[in-house]
């Protein structure tokens, strides 16, 4: 019997990667990642607004390139053997299309506006809309916000949809409809863009849209239109059926076989946020939160669905039947801001070697450019070093994570992030640690909020950047968690979640579960909360929670 392959496309914050998979075994048999040109430059972008958005043009390059690049990489005959692909994506990352499904940016007139282009999900321009959905919603005689927690978010599809049609009248007169990336993706694969007939995530629609069955939909329209009049006549251009992970979007069109250099009639899977589906690549099981540790955190969980019946979680990212394991309901939540943060303080950190070392005439420019590379490249692991040696709580520093906001619990992006204690000792390590901790503390009160509300948690299993590269935080996190963290072994959990669900879409195997059990990689490591800083953590995370309750409330 002949080998077959799916490929898992993974779009993420900064990049997209391919990866092809033995659909048999598991095997990561090649990849490759393309960094998105624009957005690296910082096109379209604007972080003093929290503006975020990305250039269809960014992904259409990745798509192409990374799938030719991981096929000229595999061995000989692989591409003939490829049975499916299936896509992941960030999200909430909507784009308001034409009638033919094209986003605005690529059509005369929208190809440099930013509202015409993906509203990364880190784009908080919306922070007033999501206040005026929640607060209509709480009105209204069906609470369209309680699958999602009971708290929209800036971050989502309504929010950004509604800034968007205030601030820009063009696209308020051009935009038919709207479309998330990760349905966007596979439209394009299988030929079928109309925002009518594409068939659209169960995923997304269910955790970030107020979609849901029992409103037989998407929100009313009649609540659409009190929160706004410009979305009048919206809600019936765009859909009211959903699918899950495990479902085909159509077959891979002549174009596209001939582009990516695939045969033809390739199966397409209906695409998913990256965090559902690195959830299913990490092999999650029933009341394992699944923790996607990179630039935020999303902490997926599953239940079967007779367990979890009509209770409601409140403050998380919503609860949606099938949206990462179908037949299970699944729960998410997360962090608006994890690795950012280190990264925020690299760059502040940063600042001399970005200004005053560029202007010095002492070196060339090329000994300058290397220099400011090896240093910049040095900071985290030699903080993490540092941090790592001084004992807890030492410094007197607490921080907050709230630096972008906080996603859960209970959704607030008008926050911000602070650090009390400071004083003339306070050096790099000692700040380093106390937001390492803060992160920590983050992911407790995320995993408490879960347990209030009679979710139990058996377990945690960890993937992303962070999980695979910093011992030192994942010890702190497990330390403040008191709980094992076990780290996926995969390098690339999602686009391996994506291949998973690929080959169920392409009927090679019956369910995701018969596909996490073939083509699962295991457990890399596992960090163990050691008791005494367990301990110490319980006391030092309630003045986390003081100074949370004292920037919140006042």
């Amino acid at each position: 019997m002949s080998k077959k392959y799916t490929i898992g496309l993974d779009y993420g914050t900064d990049s997209v990667r391919s990866l092809i998979v033995d659909t048999s075994t598991g095997e990561e048999i090649a990849g490759a990642v393309f960094e998105y040109p624009r957005w690296k430059k910082g096109l379209y972008c604007d972080p003093g607004k929290n503006q975020f958005r990305q250039h269809p043009l960014d992904y259409l390059e990745g798509l192409e390139y990374t799938v030719k690049e991981a096929l000229r990489q595999a061995p000989p005959g692989v591409a003939e053997q490829v049975a499916g692909i299936s896509v992941d994506t960030t999200g909430s990352t909507p784009v308001a299309v034409d009638e033919r499904g094209t986003p605005l940016a690529l059509t005369d007139g929208f190809r440099e506006n930013p509202n015409a282009m993906f509203i990364l999900w880190k784009d908080h321009t919306a922070v007033q809309e999501a206040a005026e959905i929640n607060s209509l919603a709480r009105k209204w005689d069906t609470d369209f916000t309680q699958y999602e927690g009971g708290v929209y978010s800036s971050e989502w599809f309504w929010a950004k949809i509604l800034h968007v049609l205030r601030e820009d009248t063009a696209v308020l007169r051009s935009a038919y409809s709207w479309v998330e990336h990760c349905d966007w993706i596979p439209a394009i694969l299988t030929g079928n863009s109309d925002p009518l007939t594409l068939k659209r995530s169960r995923c997304a629609a269910g955790h970030k849209a107020m979609w849901h069955e029992a409103f037989g939909g998407l929100p009313s329209e009649a609540f659409l239109v009190a929160l706004d009049p410009l979305l009048a006549g919206l809600r019936d251009r765009l859909y009211k059926d959903t699918y899950t992970c495990d479902i085909s979007a159509g077959t891979l069109t002549p174009e596209w076989a001939a582009k990516l250099g695939l045969p033809e009639g390739v199966t397409v899977g209906v695409g998913a946020f990256d965090a559902h589906l690195g959830a299913l690549g990490a092999e999650i099981q029933p009341y394992h939160l699944s923790k996607v540790m990179g630039t935020s955190t999303c902490d997926m969980l599953v239940a079967p669905m007779d367990e979890i019946n009509d209770r409601l979680v409140s403050g998380i990212c919503g609860q949606v039947d099938g949206s990462i394991v179908p037949g299970m309901m699944g729960l998410e939540a997360g962090q608006s801001a994890f690795g950012d943060i280190y990264a925020w303080f690299r760059k502040l950190l940063e600042w001399p070697l970005t200004t005053l070392l560029q202007e010095t005439s002492l070196v060339d420019e090329g000994t300058r450019q290397k220099l400011a590379d090896e240093v910049s490249g040095k900071i985290i692991a030699r903080l993490s070093e540092e941090a790592a040696r001084l004992p807890i709580g030492e410094s007197g520093l607490v921080a907050l994570d709230w630096l972008n906001g906080r996603r859960t619990p209970d959704a607030n992006q008008n926050l911000t992030g602070a650090i009390t204690g400071l004083n003339l000792g306070s050096d790099a390590p000692r700040i380093f640690r106390a937001l390492v901790e803060a992160t920590a503390f983050g992911s407790k009160a995320i995993n408490d909020r879960f347990m209030e509300e009679g979710v139990r948690i058996d377990g945690v299993i960890a993937l992303g950047g962070v999980a695979k590269k910093s011992p030192f935080v994942m010890q702190v996190v497990a330390d403040v968690l008191n709980m094992p963290i076990k780290v996926a072994r995969s390098e690339q959990a999602c686009a391996l979640g994506s291949a998973m669900a690929a080959s169920v879409a392409a009927g090679i195997h019956a369910t995701t579960e018969e596909a996490q059990k073939k083509m699962g990689g295991g457990i890399e490591t596992e960090y163990r909360p050691i008791p005494e800083n367990a301990e110490k953590y319980a006391r030092l995370y309630e003045q986390y929670k003081k100074l949370g309750h004292f920037v919140e409330f006042g």
